[in-house]
């Protein structure tokens, strides 16, 4: 099946509208349920796969030891880094790499020491000798941002890495890494109807210097399809919130849940159901490159999909923006 292909910004690499963030794998979802989604996925156009040295079910089930003092099972397995480890394990059974833009991220210490290091570890987990993107997961203020930029250049001298990006940076973190030097293609950012933070300062920056935008948690991570209440007590289990409560965090506040209900209400009057609507809502925002959807189930991928089809009718865009 055919997709909507987006240039990411001047790195040359051009990827499907829609991405597969596997940050579910080995921990919501075991590794059959994993690959059949990359299957189904592969087989609808999908062509992007989004994953990082950082998910894993090990990962958090330590995340709830170290910062919450909460020491149980959640997930499907404990495998450490098992979100790259199963992709790599489906790249190789698939035969597919040189059909897919893979990216992977290094979590922190930015120095080109460990960027090199993690670079080489996350490759033998994806089983691939390079990946197309390569990305900072977030702001680390304890590297200096010439080292920084440095350590990028060295791993995308070695022909490792295609392109390099950042993810959850800011406007004003990105823009100063560019001062440095010319290393980040692409950035990777929280978006949704809950979490709007980027309209106002990385947008502008990424359309001035050509830089690729990819968008996750479409859905905000679960929340605005209306599944979770503000009783942090209540969290369904299995749930994204549930395995990593610290989303409850970014997500719960009074607006936001405002925001809910004002979405459900939309739904109902225009018969498109909830999922669909604030998937699609990301999409028609043309400044944003790749959308990349998480999945547990292949219905997940059937609304996001149906999403990618629908017309975003330009009084449902007036009516959100007077939400504000």
């Amino acid at each position: 099946m055919t997709m909507e292909q987006r240039t990411l910004g001047k790195s040359g690499i051009t990827a499907s509208r829609l991405g597969l963030g596997a940050t579910t794998f080995g921990r919501e979802i075991n590794e059959e349920e994993s690959f059949r989604i990359l299957d189904y996925a592969f087989e609808h156009g999908i062509r992007l796969i989004d994953t990082a040295e950082a998910y894993g079910g090990g990962q958090a089930r330590d995340y709830r030891k170290n910062y919450l003092g909460v020491d149980d099972v959640r997930e499907v397995s404990g495998e450490m880094h098992s979100s790259e480890k199963i992709v790599g394990r489906w790249l190789k059974s698939r035969g597919v790499r040189k059909d897919i833009v893979l990216l992977t991220k290094v979590t922190t210490n930015h120095t080109r020491d460990h960027v090199r290091e993690a670079l080489a570890a996350s490759l033998e987990r994806l089983q691939t000798d390079s990946t197309d993107l390569y990305l900072y997961h977030s702001f680390d203020a304890k590297t200096p941002p010439g080292e920084a930029v440095a350590a990028m250049q060295e791993v995308l001298a070695s022909g490792r890495v295609s392109a390099g990006g950042v993810s959850n940076y800011s406007g004003a973190q990105l823009e100063a890494a560019l001062r440095v030097g010319r290393a980040f293609e692409v950035i990777e950012s929280n978006y949704n109807l809950a979490i709007r933070d980027i309209e106002s300062d990385v947008l502008p920056l990424c359309a001035r210097e050509s830089i690729g935008v990819i968008t996750y948690s479409p859905l905000g991570a679960g929340f605005l399809t209306g599944k979770y209440t503000a009783d942090r007590g209540a969290l369904p289990k299995g749930t994204r919130f549930d395995v990593i409560p610290g989303h409850c965090d970014v997500y719960f506040s009074e607006r936001n849940f405002a925001r809910v209900e004002k979405l459900k209400a939309l739904s109902e009057r225009t018969g498109v159901p909830v999922a669909r609507l604030a998937t699609a809502w990301v999409l028609q925002n043309q400044q944003v490159d790749v959308v990349l959807i998480g999945a547990r189930t292949q219905s997940h991928l059937d609304a996001a999909l149906s999403a990618a089809a629908l017309e975003f009718a330009p009084e449902w865009l007036d009516e959100i923006r007077a939400w504000d």
